[in-house]
């Protein structure tokens, strides 16, 4: 019987594995000149900590989590995002007592049940940073720039940076209140989700995906424009800030975000497509009242998270070559074999990728391989070189060579000017 994967879950393989390690690599060199430090966050958690974070009325809580009971009777998730599982870590090892802000970031899959599509599977990766202990707007702004730069490296352009505030529990309760006025006489017209939400949790209708539930909210009242005078003065706090690192940006006042747990900022950063469309490649924004909520002290926080599958879509036009061996080695006898064999194994030693024919393959087949495999370099060793301790190093792309002698040292260091 042949085997294949679960739907909406996949395997992640050479050449894009490639993409993917150069991504992380960027991320996490940007990470750290910005002072991130790495956490390690389970995949599963207990259900609670989902339910009550992101909120039970989302469509993430009530259709999209992989949540069961285990054999011990207890409810637990396969997580869907990563903050929740991040809040609840620091709390519990008390992190907080650590000098503020503290800064991290994580990398890894998370899971929700949903119909895969392009760039949307059912176990996705994200790459999600967090920072606890900056109220100000100063930090939002970084963290935004920050993300901008991580994209710009990655070599992503045509990028759309939407910024809005959702508000507070100060003004949030007036801007409910004018939404529900202006929903409550069409809200026959709404789906079935929708009517049941407005009461409970009407804000949840503002991120319904229902075509007809876009149409009938079209025109309702934004939360930008209730706003109090201190998520007011942030939000002008942070276009401040943001004009100052260079980072464009636009006001988005239907942005909403299908997370509870928000407050004042949040942001989507979008792709511009050849055709027009927009799709989501990162969003985050402020949660100033979790960490108090999962027991710890009143500190605010901000995150974001990188969606990967839609990262590398969009990154794979932009990685066209095949990454591989910096050099490898070819050899036409015995002992020529077990000249390339010690040969290889001293370049590895020093950072070198190289392969060696580990058959007694001819010469042709040897090339072969190394054309498939996407050799930098190749360097054949057959019995005058061997005789002679040297031989030509070869860059296949560009056809230059150069002599060198049969040495780990002479070989990387003539490989550093010929291939890079």
């Amino acid at each position: 019987m042949k085997y294949k994967s679960l739907k909406g879950v996949h395997d992640i393989y050479p050449p894009d594995i490639f993409i993917w390690q150069r991504i992380e690599n960027i991320s996490r060199d940007i990470f750290r000149n910005y002072g991130y430090r790495e956490i390690r966050l389970p995949i599963i958690e207990s259900t609670e900590i989902f339910t009550r974070s992101i909120g039970e009325t989302t469509d993430i809580v009530e259709k999209e989590m992989y949540t069961f009971t285990d054999k011990g009777g207890r409810s637990v998730t396969l997580r869907p995002e990563g903050t929740a599982s991040f809040i609840r870590s620091y709390v519990e090892h008390y992190l907080y007592n650590e000098p503020s802000p503290q800064k991290f970031y994580y990398m890894g899959p998370m899971f929700r049940y949903e119909r895969p599509q392009s760039g949307r599977q059912r176990q996705f990766y994200q790459i999600g940073a967090e920072v606890i202990g900056a109220e100000s707007a100063m930090m939002d702004a970084e963290v935004i720039s920050m993300l901008s730069l991580i994209l710009e490296r990655i070599g992503l352009d045509n990028l759309s940076f939407e910024i809005t505030s959702i508000g507070c529990p100060d003004c949030r309760p007036a801007y409910t209140a004018a939404l529900k006025d202006y929903i409550r006489e069409k809200i026959e017209s709404f789906c079935d989700d929708c009517r049941r939400r407005f009461d409970i949790n009407p804000l949840r209708l503002l991120d319904c995906k229902v075509p007809s539930c876009i149409k009938e909210r079209e025109g309702s009242p934004a939360v930008i424009e209730h706003l109090c005078g201190g998520c007011g003065e942030h939000l002008e706090s942070l276009k401040h800030h943001l004009r100052i690192l260079g980072v464009s940006f636009v006001i988005n006042p239907a942005l909403v975000r299908g997370l509870d747990y928000y407050t004042k900022t949040a942001f989507e950063v979008k792709s511009m497509s050849s055709s027009g469309s927009q799709n989501a490649v990162a969003a985050g924004g402020r949660y100033d009242r979790m960490v108090k909520e999962f027991g710890g002290p009143d500190l605010p926080g901000i995150g974001f998270a990188i969606g990967m599958e839609r990262i590398i879509q969009l990154a794979r036009s932009l990685n066209d070559e095949f990454e591989g061996p910096d050099i490898f080695i070819c050899s036409l006898g015995d002992d020529e074999s077990a000249k390339a064999l010690g040969l290889a194994n001293r370049l590895r030693q020093k950072g070198v990728w190289a392969e060696v024919s580990h058959d007694k393959a001819s010469l042709r087949s040897q090339m072969n391989r190394a054309n498939r495999i996407g050799a930098k370099s190749v360097i054949v060793i057959g019995e005058n070189e061997l005789k002679c301790n040297t031989a030509k190093l070869k860059a296949m792309k560009s056809g230059e060579s150069s002599d060198v002698s049969l040495s780990a040292d002479d070989i990387a260091t003539a490989l550093n000017k010929l291939v890079g």
